[in-house]
């Protein structure tokens, strides 16, 4: 599979890693056994990449990711992140307190069963918390050899300026796909210029722009899908003339609507890495698939005009 190189600090990765959220929490039912053996199935194909977060579970997603590990930790370039607080299940607040990531960090570390983290993010920035002190705390973790390189997610471009003016910042993690492109205005100009490198989650549209989903009834009752702007009855409705605009171009490539948004996205410049979320091989083997498919200029600038021109329904988030 095609490398990228997240940051001048040089940490390369496949151009297509693999969310591990849905896994263990927010998108109804998991499935340990499918699970483990959609991870088997992603290191088989060179998708060694792999995302999570202490808060999907929560903890639950780290401690699966240990289990699939074990014995082979060395083949898998590992990213979790720290800084958004649960309790009870629900989310409670931002913490960017030097001590608080410290804490964070070794639990983390006890859950993966790992001595090192590979790229490890501040999942939200805390505005109560200085950056650079933050960033400080993440710079002196890289010092003590407990992370490798440091990444931020959903950061500003001034937030990006400050806190690579403390340590390099090797890469942003930040929504992007046909449906969200908030970042190329400002954030993705802002990483290239200061060399560090663009991971983007949720690049189809949290399963939308796959064109498998019909309907609200289509979410489980536990999927927190069914709280978001974007799910609504309203929004499935308006919001679906997009998907089939998209399924129009896929047809005609001879491929699937969620492969062609993963191409146009990763034809956006080659620094971009993608990390599509599943929990089932099926669905791995076609993402992964998506690095292969090449776009003539004429379907680029096509789905271009689509995406530029479609006035989504919802916000990302509530």
């Amino acid at each position: 599979m095609k490398t990228i190189v997240l940051g001048e600090a040089g940490l390369t990765v496949p151009a297509i890693g693999l969310g591990c959220m849905g896994m263990s929490a927010f998108y109804g039912p998991t499935d340990e056994s499918e699970a483990l053996a959609t991870l088997d199935r992603a290191l088989e194909l060179g998708c060694n990449f792999w995302d999570t977060s202490d808060i999907y579970g929560p903890y639950t997603n780290e401690e699966l990711l240990a289990k699939s590990m074990r014995g082979r930790r060395e083949k898998i370039t590992l990213a979790t992140k720290f800084g958004i607080m649960q309790k009870g299940g629900k989310i409670v607040g931002l913490n960017g307190t030097p001590e608080y990531l410290q804490q964070c960090c070794d639990e983390s570390l006890a859950r993966l069963k790992t001595d090192t983290i590979d790229l490890y993010y501040q999942h939200r920035i805390d505005p109560s918390v200085p950056l650079e002190d933050t960033m400080g705390a993440l710079a002196d973790l890289v010092q003590a050899g407990k992370v490798r390189y440091i990444g931020l997610s959903e950061a500003s471009s001034e937030q990006l300026r400050v806190a690579n003016a403390v340590h390099p910042v090797s890469a942003l993690q930040t929504e992007y796909s046909l449906w969200s492109r908030e970042v190329e205005p400002d954030i993705l100009p802002t990483c290239r210029e200061l060399g560090i490198g663009f991971v983007g989650y949720s690049p189809l549209g949290r399963g939308f722009l796959t064109g498998k989903l019909k309907k609200l009834e289509d979410l489980a009752e536990d999927d927190w899908r069914r709280d978001n702007p974007r799910f609504t009855e309203q929004a499935f409705a308006k919001n679906a003339a997009l998907v089939a605009a998209i399924q129009d171009v896929a047809a005609g490539a001879g491929v699937t609507a969620g492969q062609i948004a993963l191409a146009w996205l990763l034809h956006q410049g080659d620094d971009i890495c993608l990390i599509p979320g599943t929990k089932r091989i099926k669905y791995l083997e076609q993402n992964l698939a998506a690095a292969e498919v090449v776009l003539s200029a004429a379907q680029l600038s096509q789905l271009d005009e689509l995406s530029s021109g479609f006035e989504v329904e919802g916000t990302r988030y509530g």
